[in-house]
């Protein structure tokens, strides 16, 4: 098959982020910001939002697997993969452009989302809030422990990846948006499930430079956590699979 071209490659992981970034977000300034309709709507709101913002994305970027989320891409290449999807090989510059385009996406995404909310970012008083709607934290600070819990809820993650395939039926979106739910679910309470260097990188970079009043700090001694945990579970993922047929893979 002819080879897709590295601006088509670029442009589909970086439109699929962004739309998981508009929505995921999104609901998390719904549940927490002041004066939202939805402030208050709780975890499962939340969990659902973010479910439903993978499928999205993951459509968004068929062409190029969806894979969305560096963790996922890193995945792959530790599990031996020639090809991300037919005509995308598996290299060096392959992989930097879906490295760079998720990461690009993300921070755009979640600029998009805090446009649609500036009025309840300005309104809102509480700093720690606010960072949580662009990115994770821990529910109890213990760098190792919650290090340890993103590498375990990402290597459930890519590892269902591995071994899912691609349904041409259109399913694979929408069951990875069910796995995604059901890790919020199950393994979402210590760190906030970030899953994603770039979910959670992006937008703590942008949360950094943006003028929102009363923001307060970024967290970047946490920063490292939801990067590397990721990353790592990620790699561990691909380095256990064994292959069991054609993949092509759906990811966050």
């Amino acid at each position: 098959m002819e080879a897709v071209p590295l601006s088509a490659v670029f442009l589909s992981e970086f439109m699929g982020t962004m739309f998981l970034m508009i929505f995921g977000t999104g609901v998390c300034a719904t549940n927490t910001l002041a004066n939202s309709k939805g402030k208050g709507s709780g975890w499962l709101l939340i969990n659902f939002g973010w479910g439903f913002a993978v499928m999205i994305g993951v459509f968004v970027a068929f062409r190029t697997g969806g894979h969305l989320n560096p963790a996922v891409t890193l995945g792959l290449v530790a599990a031996g993969k020639t090809e991300y999807m037919p005509g995308i090989a598996v290299n060096v510059p392959n992989t930097v452009i879906y490295i760079v385009a998720q990461m690009l996406g993300a921070f755009v995404g979640s600029a998009l989302a805090w446009l649609a909310y500036k009025k309840h970012y300005d309104a809102h008083e509480e700093p720690g809030d606010i960072l949580g709607t662009f990115s994770t934290g821990p529910g109890i600070r213990s760098y190792f422990w919650n290090f340890l819990t993103e590498v375990i809820a990402t290597f459930t993650l890519v590892y269902w990846v591995l071994i899912s395939g691609w349904t041409q039926s259109g399913l694979g979106p929408l069951a990875v948006g069910f796995v995604i739910f059901a890790i919020g679910a199950s393994l979402g309470g210590p760190t906030g499930y970030a899953l994603n260097p770039a979910r959670d990188l992006s937008p703590r970079l942008l949360h950094a430079i943006l003028p929102i009043k009363n923001k307060g700090g970024s967290d970047w001694g946490y920063s490292w956590v939801p990067v590397v945990g990721p990353i790592v579970g990620g790699v561990i993922a691909g380095l256990v699979y064994i292959p069991t047929g054609p993949l092509m893979a759906v990811g966050m």
